[in-house]
């Protein structure tokens, strides 16, 4: 080898020796959950265990695809999300929340687990296994801040894209209810109480950005989460009462509508309480699948105004766009029969 090789080599080892560290470990990235958490994923995600529900698996599905996750917590509260991805009933099952199955969960071997920012001690179990959690939000988002959540599923999921495309679809959504609204005085819109059982508890945290986003005033804005007396609510009397379904699937709108102590509000009066439809996921409940549910309560506080929005066409194309699926009429009607 001679002189002007040799240092040829020299200067190719030297500048391989200094280049490696920048390019680094190409394996693996970061990012940053909703808890605030910066964590390590690999690169490519293939193996997903769904921990909690949240419109976890929706976001998964949208922005990945049915075949990521390996284990997930029961789906039989959406029927029509599993008739559409029936590979999610044969998925076993390894816990939620904090209740987990570790030893499920090390022999599924996932590239990482999603659980709710709300799940402290089995995320601690989790990541004392050293496997990534990512933390989602779990009924904790605003119909702002979980625009958060779409954008780290996209940046998790390597579609950022769709993320995208999601957020610009809720956002034409929300625009064009409030360019409807204007022509509808403050003082005339209708007050709503928003409940999610029979003892009238209320969420105010994701209820009123539901109520306020299809052009309704949230009677219980200012209370937090809590249950509501009777007393309470007779006081505010609300034009209507959104009832959301239970965690069995049912609803508990007849033992509301048959409460003596409720028989004197304007909404049972006029018969204006009504229960929220459940598509792929509840629909008054954050996942990528509520500006669906912000349509559908703004035709129904205001019929007139709203009277040429075609939830069945809406649902259609929502159905086609994000989850790949041609949504038949039939199907459309059934998820809207919650209240005939």
């Amino acid at each position: 080898m001679n002189f002007k090789s040799m240092i040829v080599l020299v200067l190719f080892i030297v500048g391989s020796i200094f280049i490696s560290p920048v390019l680094g470990d190409t394996t693996t990235r970061t990012l940053t959950d909703m808890s605030g958490n910066e964590i390590t994923i690999p690169t490519d995600i293939e193996r997903i265990v769904v921990a909690c529900q949240g419109g976890v698996a929706q976001e998964i599905v949208i922005m990945g695809n049915a075949d990521m996750p390996v284990a997930m917590s029961s789906m039989n509260l959406f029927p029509m999300f599993v008739k559409m991805y029936p590979n999610f009933k044969e998925l076993p099952n390894a816990g939620s929340f904090d209740d987990l199955n570790m030893e499920t969960i090390l022999k599924l071997k996932p590239d990482v687990v999603i659980n709710s920012v709300t799940a402290s001690k089995g995320n601690a179990k989790i990541t004392e296994n050293d496997i990534p959690v990512f933390q989602a939000y779990t009924g904790r988002a605003a119909a702002d801040t979980i625009y958060n959540e779409f954008r780290a599923f996209g940046e998790l999921l390597n579609n950022p894209e769709k993320a995208e495309e999601l957020i610009s679809y809720w956002d034409e959504k929300k625009e064009f209810i409030n360019n409807r609204m204007k022509s509808i005085p403050e003082d005339e819109r209708k007050t709503v109480f928003y409940t999610s059982n029979k003892d009238l508890g209320t969420d105010t945290n994701w209820g009123v950005s539901y109520v306020a986003s299809s052009g309704g005033i949230n009677v219980a804005k200012n209370l937090g989460d809590a249950k509501v007396n009777p007393e309470k609510l007779a006081e505010w009397d609300p034009d209507v009462i959104i009832v959301r379904g239970n965690t069995d699937g049912s609803y508990p709108d007849q033992e509301i509508l048959n409460n003596p102590q409720l028989a004197g509000l304007s909404a049972i009066k006029n018969g204006d309480v009504y229960n929220v439809p459940i598509g792929g996921f509840w629909w008054d409940r954050p996942s990528p699948e509520s500006a669906l549910g912000f349509l559908w309560l703004a035709k129904t506080l205001y019929p007139d105004t709203f009277n040429d929005v075609d939830m069945v066409s809406e649902m259609k194309s929502f159905f086609k766009n994000y989850y790949r699926y041609s949504l038949s009429d039939d199907e459309a009607n059934s998820i809207l029969s919650v209240n005939n």
